[in-house]
């Protein structure tokens, strides 16, 4: 029952959060600067994981951030709303990521010092589990580097923010068989690469952290 009521709060709240949206969109393309500055204070926070997650720790982070909502507002006329805006924001978002890859045309590296926010619910890690977990969510972040931009986009959207396959392909602009394909490849790929670090003993499947959500994976 609890977890009835729990799955019943989540709709009804993202039911809402979409019609937030939908009034704040239009009332952005009528030109109010206030409904455009309260989408990007809804919707930075969700934009900044995305973009974490698909090129790394980055000390461009919040110019990459800004040119995402930059294109958001010089488009926004545009959007006539057949997918959701947070659908059509990650759209947004990734192709700014992958631009930026391909500016670099490096792997990104880890940060050793990054903090790490994974910490179990009924007991605090020992040093040598947070050590270990560093060590674990470094070598996710280096396979993942190792993977083509593209396949690295759709693992990262279905793995780990949650999307389907459905909603990858409008984010994306490909037909559902190819990001379902992107997927299959890429997960098998990162299984690989991992499978080369010694933080991974073999003994672990490969998507099991990944797909926890952890800013750091």
């Amino acid at each position: 029952m609890v977890a009835a009521a729990q799955v019943s709060s989540i709709s009804q709240r993202l039911v809402v959060q979409v019609q937030q949206d939908h009034d704040l969109v239009d009332a952005a393309q009528q030109g109010d600067d206030a409904a455009f500055r309260l989408l990007y204070r809804t919707h930075r926070g969700e934009v900044h994981r995305v973009i974490h997650r698909l090129i790394g720790p980055n000390p461009d982070m919040e110019d990459i951030i800004q040119e995402v909502f930059l294109q958001v507002h010089r488009s926004l006329g545009s959007f006539r709303g057949q997918a959701k805006f947070s659908t059509w924001l990650h759209r947004v978002a990734v192709n700014v990521a992958l631009q930026h890859l391909r500016r670099k045309r490096t792997a990104v590296k880890t940060r050793a010092e990054e903090n790490v926010e994974c910490r179990a619910v009924d007991s605090p890690p020992t040093p040598h589990e947070q050590a270990e977990t560093r060590d674990r969510l470094a070598a996710v972040r280096r396979a993942l580097d190792r993977l083509s931009p593209k396949k690295r986009a759709v693992v990262v959207m279905h793995d780990m923010e949650g999307l389907d396959a459905h909603e990858i392909a409008k984010v994306v602009k490909a037909p559902v068989f190819t990001v379902r394909t992107r997927l299959f490849y890429g997960r098998k790929e990162l299984y690989q690469e991992l499978l080369k670090e010694p933080a991974f003993s073999g003994d672990i499947s490969a998507l099991e952290l990944a797909r926890k959500k952890c800013p750091t994976a």
